[in-house]
């Protein structure tokens, strides 16, 4: 990125949960080298959010990134980690809201056999529900008004591809997302006029993460998107570029890639659809 656009960054802070590992570590670094300070939390990797502080570290200074162990579902977990924020960096610029759990709590084999609705455990769609819908709301809800009394502030939720919404036997991940995307669209005009913007941002395929199956052969695999496809596009969220930018979805694969001028593709760019 330019030297102008790491300036505008420089100082910010962000909160990235999840962040141990796929898409959410490389956003945690990705902000990180970008001159942001971030708390990088996850309910059950506490080794990996280690992991990603050491390397931050090593690569942007000592205090680069916090990690926090943190479940999203929680309220009290929520609270404290934006309370840890604020007293460790005095300022809350961002929440990612990247936690979440996927298809393989239904089934190992969900890429190749379909689980159908009422074949699903309860307890296993119940806690994928409360991580990828109330888990962004109970952040949210504890991150906004430190954002609000700032008058500028950035929640972006981590969301997939419609057509992974509606995918057969995708149930309750995909649901799970359209309620995001819902969730999106709503609290964007919560926030409408504040200085605080809500928008979605996904991966536009599928993406090499902890949430792909481990037996998927290497030809498949190497298919596959890297996690860092959503670097740029957040990088770009994050900055005073995007401050009419809200309530929308940013479709990472379609990016500008190596374009130093940090604008995205017009096609990068669509409505919610709520």
């Amino acid at each position: 990125m330019s030297g102008a656009a790491r300036q505008a960054l420089a100082g910010r802070v962000a909160i990235v949960t999840g962040g141990g590992r796929g898409m959410g570590r490389a956003m945690a670094l990705g902000l990180a080298r970008a001159g942001m300070r971030v708390v990088v939390t996850a309910a059950r990797e506490t080794a990996e959010i280690e992991a990603v502080a050491a390397e931050a570290r090593r690569d942007c200074g000592e205090a680069s990134v916090l990690p926090l162990s943190a479940d999203v579902t929680r309220a009290e977990d929520c609270v404290h980690v934006v309370d840890t924020a604020l007293q460790r960096f005095g300022r809350l610029d961002a929440l990612v809201n990247n936690a979440g759990r996927g298809m393989k709590y239904v089934s190992s084999r969900f890429m190749t056999e379909h689980t159908r609705f009422w074949e699903t455990d309860p307890d296993v769609w119940r806690m994928v529900i409360d991580t990828n819908v109330n888990g962004p709301f109970l952040m949210a809800r504890a991150a906004a008004p430190a954002m609000l009394a700032a008058g500028w502030g950035r929640i972006v939720n981590v969301s997939m591809n419609r057509e992974t919404m509606r995918r057969q036997g995708f149930s309750p991940y995909g649901p799970s997302k359209a309620a995001l995307e819902s969730e999106t669209a709503i609290w964007a005009q919560d926030l409408a006029g504040a200085g605080v913007t809500v928008n979605a941002l996904l991966p536009g395929g599928a993406t090499l993460t902890g949430m792909i199956p481990e037996g998927l052969d290497e030809h498949a695999r190497a298919g596959l998107l890297k996690p860092e496809v959503m670097v740029p596009p957040l990088l770009w969220l994050m900055s005073p570029a995007s401050d009419g930018v809200n309530g929308k979805r940013i479709v990472a694969s379609r990016w500008n890639i190596g374009d130093d001028r940090a604008e995205p593709a017009r096609e990068a760019i669509e409505d919610t659809g709520f």
